[in-house]
C-alpha cells in the first residue's frame, strides 16, 4: 500500500513541477525550455517511483538549491518533509544514486567525450552478496539442488534489474563470488581437497563444467544479455498507447 498511497499524495508536487512545461498555450514544452536556454534560465525534469525522486537540473546550483526549497515547502502542504540524510544537491559528475543505480556524468575512456552512464550502486552489490553468503555457509547440510535453485532465483532475478546498467564485469565478478562460496562449501561438506574439486567438475581436457545437482545447474548471469538504455521518449513502448479502440 506504501507506494500506492505515496503516488497519489505527491500528485500535488507532479503537477507544480510539470507545471510550467504543460501550462504553456499552443508552444510546446520543448519549446518553451529552449526559450528559456536562450534567456539563461534553468530548466529541470522531475523522475519519481513513489516517495523516490530525483530532479535534474540544467543551470547553476543556487538554481538547484532554490528548486530544493520549493519542493521542500510543496512537500509541507502535506505534512511531509525531505529525509535529509538522503537529499542533497550534486552535479552529474559527482553521481548520485537512485533505485539502486548509480547515475554520473564521466569521460568515456580513451575519448575526450562526456556522457552519463549508469552503473550499479555499492548497496545491492553488498546486499546480494549477502544473501549468496547466507546460501553458501561452509557448514551448510541444505540439499545442493536447494542451493543452486536459490542461487538462480536470486540472482538472475537481481540481474534482470540491473541488465540496463554498465553491468557486465559486476556480473562475472558476482558469479566467480558465488562459484567459489559454492565450491568452498562443497569441499568442507565432502571434506574434498582441490584435487577432488577438478575431479568432480572438470573434463579430461582440463575444461571445467558447470556445478549441477540432479537436472538443476548454477547458471551465470554473466549470459544474460545488458541492453543499456537509450533516450527513446515517446517511442517507449506502453500497453496503455498501443492498445487497438474498443
Amino acid at each position: 500500500m506504501s507506494p500506492l498511497i505515496f503516488n497519489i499524495a505527491l500528485t500535488a508536487l507532479d503537477e507544480r513541477l510539470h507545471g510550467p512545461w504543460k501550462n504553456g498555450g499552443e508552444m510546446s514544452a520543448e519549446s518553451r525550455r529552449a526559450a528559456r536556454r536562450r534567456r539563461n534560465l534553468p530548466n529541470y525534469r522531475i523522475v519519481r517511483y513513489a516517495d523516490d525522486f530525483a530532479v535534474l537540473v540544467h543551470g547553476g546550483e543556487q538554481d538547484a538549491a532554490a528548486l530544493r526549497e520549493e519542493i521542500a515547502t510543496v512537500l509541507a502542504t502535506m505534512g511531509l518533509r525531505l529525509s535529509e540524510a538522503k537529499t542533497r544537491v550534486t552535479h552529474m559528475s559527482e553521481g548520485f544514486s537512485f533505485l539502486g543505480f548509480r547515475i554520473q556524468w564521466r569521460q568515456k575512456r580513451g575519448t575526450d567525450k562526456w556522457y552519463v552512464y549508469t552503473f550499479i550502486d555499492g548497496r545491492p552489490v553488498r546486499s546480494v552478496k549477502a544473501k549468496i553468503r547466507a546460501l553458501t555457509r561452509r557448514t551448510s547440510q541444505q540439499d545442493l539442488g536447494y542451493v543452486l535453485t536459490r542461487l538462480n532465483q536470486v540472482m538472475r532475478g537481481w540481474a534482470n534489474y540491473f541488465r540496463h546498467a554498465v553491468a557486465k564485469n559486476m556480473f562475472a565478478m558476482l558469479d566467480n563470488f558465488a562459484w567459489w562460496r559454492v565450491i568452498r562449501m562443497l569441499q568442507v561438506r565432502h571434506h574434498w581437497s582441490w584435487k577432488d574439486v577438478r575431479r568432480h567438475f572438470t573434463v579430461l581436457s582440463g575444461r571445467w563444467l558447470p556445478i549441477t545437482a540432479g537436472k538443476v545447474e548454477m547458471r551465470r548471469i554473466a549470459a544474460i544479455p545488458v541492453t543499456r538504455y537509450r533516450y527513446r521518449g515517446t517511442k517507449i513502448p506502453s500497453p496503455w498507447t498501443t492498445l487497438a479502440p474498443a
